[in-house]
């Protein structure tokens, strides 16, 4: 197996939420865009909460969070992974984003949110006890991954609307 790589964070300077994925799945690799497998949801529960709907271009969806001041980004920066699942992530080859430089560069960011269970394990075995203390919130929510069908949409779109908790919703408008 060769190593495979996450993505660059999609975050504005004003960025006061981070939602963390684990890895790219397969598709989404393919197609250079977080989240692109059609059964992902993603975008559809975005979409519901922002407005970042799948069915609008991706660049106006990656707009939306700037809008909604959401940051996006994954905790790891490569592994070796069979397929797409999370529990294919061979342990051994896992190396973490930078994280600390990345909270020193969004210093707004005041919130982090898990996209399922991985995320949030391998954040806080891989990256937690090397940042220096900072002023954040962690929370983790139900996986949008396909492969968590036993939630249903409107379980995981009712926790996932945490992300909006405390925030004045903005959604935005497609132009």
């Amino acid at each position: 197996m060769a190593l495979i790589y996450s993505f660059p964070p999609i975050a504005a300077p004003s960025a006061h939420t981070l939602i963390l994925g684990s890895m790219p799945g397969d598709a989404s690799l393919r197609a250079k865009q977080y989240y692109a497998h059609p059964r992902n949801l993603f975008w559809p529960i975005l979409g519901e909460l922002i407005g970042a709907h799948p069915a609008l271009p991706y660049t106006e969806r990656l707009r939306c969070l700037e809008i909604a001041g959401i940051a996006l980004w994954d905790v790891l920066q490569c592994c070796e992974r069979k397929g797409s699942l999370d529990t294919r992530i061979d342990a051994s080859t896992i190396v973490a984003n930078d994280f600390a430089g990345f909270l020193a560069a969004h210093p707004h960011i005041t919130r982090i949110f898990f996209n399922g269970a991985m995320a949030e394990t391998s954040f806080r075995r891989h990256v937690l006890k090397s940042l220096a203390p900072h002023p954040l919130t962690y929370q983790r929510l139900p996986s949008t991954s396909p492969a968590n069908a036993a939630i249903s949409f409107a379980k995981r779109l009712d926790a996932w609307r945490s992300i909006l908790a405390g925030e004045s919703p903005t959604q935005c408008s497609s132009t």
